[in-house]
């Protein structure tokens, strides 16, 4: 039982080195868009998320984390984003017993419309200056839809698997490509702490016109525990609070390392306060939100701060779960 203990460490510590070593930095990615995600519970903990995603929304941050669903859950989450850019989310997971979690995935961007203009319609028309419009207006959107598949190898090791594809229409010329998550958690088996670790967004590189661009990779290193909660926490046992506290060190294909911490106070499994700090970016910093569960519904609200010069994020997400 030891030896098969240390062997799931060292296949995770492994996979980490080998993801890690080889992760080639580059200035510009392709598919922005696939950065964005509506979880409202993630997003109000900073991101700080891999080793805690569960549920059916599992599928956008750890697919590793599906297996908690014990029968079906469906979420669907909003982000209202800068200029008035809205993401869209839905997800749905089935567990089948002695089988796995089998799960869907699909993400939209509405970008809106967009007055077109052109060089050749810049002058003055009747005395008046136009700026190009042609009076036409186009509209770019992106688009995700994927499956996932997780199991439990025991009672601490779980790993997840998703295939993807990801459409992106810019009107003059659109593409899209198949795309791959991994992800593995382990219960360490000491108190509530669990660590995990995921690589989201690997494919090809995306061709516009006669220029190529590597995809948006990430690499997630999680860790957290409960300090207190009423199930095997670090510091003290308490029936109706409970505070859970998660790290993140995260390292993203055209930016440098991001170490992200977040916080999610509980009582009585019902009411839920939540926050975290992004280090180490140019835009984000503190994140705050708020959930309330009751019966099987989940409902969560989260407010990221973009910095001086951006908009602030908000996020509002539902879930719902039959166990």
């Amino acid at each position: 039982m030891k030896t098969d203990k240390y062997f799931k460490i060292v296949v995770l510590i492994l996979l980490t080195y080998i993801n890690t070593s080889s992760f080639e930095k580059v200035g510009t990615t392709s598919f922005q868009f696939l950065k964005v995600i509506t979880t409202a519970r993630a997003a109000s903990m900073a991101g700080a998320y891999s080793s805690i995603a569960g549920g059916s929304d599992a599928v956008f941050w750890n697919p590793a984390g599906l297996t908690s669903v014990e029968n079906i859950d469906l979420t669907v989450g909003y982000a209202d984003w800068f200029l008035d850019i809205m993401h869209y989310s839905f997800s749905a997971a089935y567990t089948m017993k002695g089988v796995g979690t089998f799960a869907l995935q699909g993400m939209m961007t509405n970008v809106g419309e967009i007055e077109e203009t052109t060089v050749g319609n810049l002058g003055f028309v009747n005395g008046i200056y136009n700026p190009g419009l042609t009076g036409n207006t186009f509209s770019p959107k992106a688009m995700v839809i994927g499956i996932s598949y997780a199991r439990d190898i025991n009672d601490r090791f779980t790993f997840g698997l998703t295939a993807k594809y990801a459409h992106e229409d810019l009107v003059y010329k659109s593409t899209g490509a198949l795309i791959f998550d991994g992800g593995l958690k382990y219960k360490t088996g000491f108190k509530s702490v669990v660590i995990a670790a995921t690589l989201r967004h690997f494919g090809p590189e995306i061709k516009y016109i006669d220029r190529s661009f590597p995809l948006p990779q990430t690499l997630n290193i999680g860790i957290s525990t409960y300090l207190f909660s009423s199930d095997d926490p670090l510091l003290a046992h308490t029936n109706d609070h409970s505070l859970l506290v998660s790290y993140d060190m995260i390292q993203p294909r055209d930016y440098e390392q991001q170490h992200n911490v977040g916080l999610e106070y509980g009582f009585s499994d019902l009411i839920y306060l939540r926050g975290g700090y992004v280090l180490n970016s140019d835009q984000e910093g503190l994140s705050a939100g708020a959930g309330f569960r009751f019966r099987g519904y989940s409902l969560d609200y989260s407010f990221n701060d973009y910095g001086e010069y951006l908009d602030s994020v908000h996020r509002v997400s539902l879930s719902f779960s039959i166990n």
